[in-house]
């Protein structure tokens, strides 16, 4: 079974989609309360898991035609949208380490889609 170029790019938006989930995650999780009501008026937490949610159909749609083991790796790229999120939005580090977690993340597909 080949991957189609389609199924890529459904599982490389579900990956910028679900970075975004995470954001509005931290948003919320600044903004909780513990309590019932403050966490059903919190908007932001809800569209973070709004956004994991559509994140999933993406990835649903991607992998239904297209082989898990070259698909499911590509989920990682998410990450990386994360960290730049991180830095543009909440200004945290990006320090060497992650970086180079990040260039494993990045070589890790590469060589899995070799093997294609």
């Amino acid at each position: 079974m080949k991957t189609p170029v389609s199924s890529m790019m459904l599982v490389l938006a579900a990956s910028v989609i679900g970075s975004f989930g995470a954001v509005f995650l931290k948003f919320g999780a600044m903004n909780l309360e513990l309590t019932a009501m403050g966490m059903i008026r919190n908007w932001r937490l809800a569209l973070g898991i709004a956004l994991y949610l559509l994140s999933s159909a993406f990835f649903m749609a991607g992998i239904k035609n297209g082989e898990l083991t070259i698909l499911y790796p590509m989920v990682s790229v998410g990450y990386i949208w994360t960290m730049i999120w991180s830095r543009l939005i909440f200004k945290e580090p990006i320090t060497r380490y992650k970086v180079i977690g990040l260039g494993m993340i990045i070589l890790g597909i590469a060589v899995l889609n070799l093997g294609r």
